[in-house]
């Protein structure tokens, strides 16, 4: 196993967390359940976040009117992305990479709430 991961055991935490929520609600459910049972866990954890953390983008000599929202920000250092669809598609790639870039982060993690399954992917920046 690669010694170099960035942030292992935060992310292990996270995903554990994520593994729980899953294994109690199951699937099917709408995207906002699992933020909020998220929020519960890592409350109940001890793990900093900030829920629907906004970002603004600045362009040039001004800042944009449209916002960035992340899902979770969390330890301050992990985005965290939740979908609960069928499948993750190239988008939700895109849209963490999107969100690393603007935030400066260099990890991101896209969890799905699927139907059958959690399944989630490591975004490195």
């Amino acid at each position: 196993m690669n010694s170099n991961v960035i942030y292992k055991e935060e992310s292990f935490r996270i995903i554990g967390k994520c593994f729980y929520v899953y294994n109690i609600l199951g699937g099917g459910l709408l995207e906002v359940v699992y933020k909020d049972a998220l929020e519960y866990e890592f409350k109940s954890a001890g793990i900093p976040r900030t829920r629907e953390k906004e970002y603004k983008i600045h362009y040039k000599d001004i800042t944009l009117p449209h916002t960035f929202y992340a899902d979770f920000v969390v330890m301050d250092k992990i985005i965290l992305e939740v979908k609960s669809i069928a499948s993750f598609a190239a988008v939700h790639t895109a849209q963490l990479l999107n969100y690393l870039a603007i935030s400066n982060m260099k990890l991101g993690l896209l969890v799905n709430f699927g139907p059958e399954k959690v399944e989630y992917k490591r975004i490195v920046r």
